[in-house]
């Protein structure tokens, strides 16, 4: 079954290729959405597919790539939109 997880990540994750290891994570883990950066400095991430891939995810999501810095991960759930891939946002 399908969920949909929306995660707001705080701390240094801009600059540190954190949507494109998110993208990395999420194709790996079989799961759609995308990562985006947000004018606060924050990244949020949309995520779809099984809830033991969406855990995984935020797992990651808590450490982020090497240069990051995560002070906290906000995880909420959502309704399924259905994403085709999973991508990386402006």
């Amino acid at each position: 079954m399908t969920k949909h997880r929306v995660f707001h990540i705080f701390g240094r994750v801009q600059g540190v290729f954190f949507r494109q290891s998110a993208r990395q994570q999420a194709e790996r883990l079989g799961l759609t959405g995308y990562a985006r950066n947000n004018p606060d400095g924050t990244v949020t991430i949309e995520a779809e597919g099984p809830a033991a891939a969406l855990a995984r995810l935020e797992a990651w999501c808590r450490h982020g790539p090497p240069a990051a810095r995560v002070d906290k991960v906000e995880a909420a759930q959502g309704a399924v939109i259905n994403y085709r891939a999973f991508e990386v946002r402006s």
